[in-house]
């Protein structure tokens, strides 16, 4: 049975987080453009802006937002989609917390692209995501499913890296650091996932049982 639509107030926060995402994205998109059609052209510019996990976690958050500020069923009103974006968008703002901000000064116009994609986003869908949707649903095994999407993430960077010797980040840069300490990496970044997932799927039981509890209070 699909999903019941969601409360207008849960549509109208849903339609700001994807006009938030939009706007992130597409400053970064022209930001991207300006700084490679004199080099590499449009079209490999925008598979650079592809290839960074940022991007691609913004632009999910978008489809799930925009999804559900319609009010249509289908494979982005899922829970487990849902939660799978929960968790590459809390992934996105962590890492570049804890690791990628300290390794560049954004200026300007790329500071609020930045801020965007990295802070205002994830928090702004996370809060959605708390508040706006209901609970109770999501399972352990859903974890090991989220992880299908980041492992092939993973395998795309490799292959385009090993094709044109250029790593969207510095800590998966085989060319700088090798192979090994890469490996090392890598694994620390999906432990990160793991983690992160099975929180998600956590909160989504506990809230899920204090929505029931209300339920049978009242």
């Amino acid at each position: 049975m699909p999903p019941a639509p969601l409360a207008v107030p849960s549509r109208v926060c849903a339609t700001l987080v994807g006009l938030l995402s939009l706007a992130a994205l597409v400053l970064q998109y022209v930001l991207i453009l300006q700084l490679t059609r004199d080099n590499v052209g449009v079209v490999l510019g925008t598979v650079r802006f592809l290839t960074y996990f940022t991007i691609l976690s913004n632009i999910a958050v978008m489809l799930v937002a925009c999804a559900a500020a319609a009010g249509q069923p289908g494979f982005f009103a899922q829970a487990r989609v849902r939660g799978a974006v929960a968790l590459y968008i809390g992934v996105t703002g962590s890492i570049y917390f804890f690791i990628l901000r300290h390794l560049w000064q954004p200026q300007g116009a790329q500071w609020w692209a930045d801020t965007g994609l990295h802070y205002a986003v994830p928090l702004a869908y996370w809060a959605w995501w708390l508040t706006c949707v209901p609970h109770g649903v999501l399972r352990w095994r859903n974890v090991a499913g989220w992880l299908l999407f980041p492992l092939a993430y993973v395998v795309w960077v490799f292959v385009r890296g090993a094709w044109l010797g250029e790593y969207p980040y510095p800590f998966i840069d085989v060319g700088q650091l090798g192979w090994s300490r890469v490996g090392v990496n890598a694994l620390g970044v999906m432990g990160v996932f793991v983690v992160l997932g099975l929180v998600i799927v956590g909160l989504d039981r506990i809230f899920g049982r204090r929505r029931a509890s209300s339920l049978g209070a009242t």
